[in-house]
């Protein structure tokens, strides 16, 4: 059974309400903070609770009970001096757990010195994606590990399906190795070499930038024997 967790979320704007509604939705305790009411009110009814605070405001924060959550997430990035105090303050109330947005790689190495536990970037992030989707249209989505080596989600397309993995033999044929298959909403860690692809499916597969960049020519390589086959088959005597 999933674990319940406290999760406060300080900052309303597209990131804290993205993360705080998701939170919500895969069954956590969230609670939402911002000094604009309005975003407040937008949110009340997707979240446990939703409250007008300064989050630079000490006592407030001890009032909310913080310290208590299991984590705190501070979506904050238009005031950086506000970011900042926020995190220093959550520290030193001994929150178990910091996860502080970044607008920059400054800012986030003061976020990291001040306390923060988890520095993300989301910008940048969403930058690797947009740079790898463009690069190899066949992948989906990108997960950056270390530079030059990444995870990416790659869908299978029916000219790939009705082959076993073993037949594709990824990491000899492309470099890559398939983690995890996700199909009908389920995913399949570690899929046997054994399992048929099936049109619809997406692979999680692993490698360095350059082999993931080869997977689209794979779709057009199997196009072009799928198409060559159809052409003997109409070479056939009738």
């Amino acid at each position: 059974m999933k674990t319940r967790r406290q999760v406060a979320v300080l900052g309303l704007g597209r990131f804290g309400r993205a993360t705080a509604r998701e939170l919500a939705r895969i069954g956590h305790d969230v609670l939402a903070i911002d000094t604009d009411q309005k975003l407040v009110q937008a949110i009340a009814d997707e979240v446990g609770h939703a409250v007008q605070a300064d989050v630079t405001d000490e006592e407030a924060l001890v009032e909310l009970g913080l310290a208590q959550c299991d984590a705190v997430i501070i979506g904050i990035t238009a005031n950086l001096e506000a970011s900042i105090l926020a995190t220093v303050l959550l520290d030193q109330l001994g929150v178990r757990r910091i996860i502080a947005k970044a607008a920059d790689k400054l800012h986030g190495s003061i976020l990291e010195r001040v306390g923060a536990h988890v520095v993300v970037y989301p910008e940048r992030e969403a930058g690797f994606r947009v740079a790898h989707s463009f690069a190899a249209p066949g992948i989906r989505d990108y997960l950056d590990v270390v530079p030059g080596f990444g995870f990416a989600r790659v869908p299978v397309s029916h000219h790939l399906a009705g082959r076993s993995l073993a037949e594709h033999d990824l990491p000899r044929t492309y470099g890559v190795t398939a983690v995890a298959l996700c199909r009908a909403g389920r995913a399949v860690l570690s899929p046997s070499s054994s399992e048929i692809l099936q049109a619809g499916d997406e692979l999680i597969v692993g490698g360095f930038d350059e082999d993931l960049e080869r997977l689209p020519t794979a779709a057009l390589v199997a196009r072009a024997e799928y198409s060559a086959r159809a052409a003997q088959v109409d070479r056939r005597p009738g």
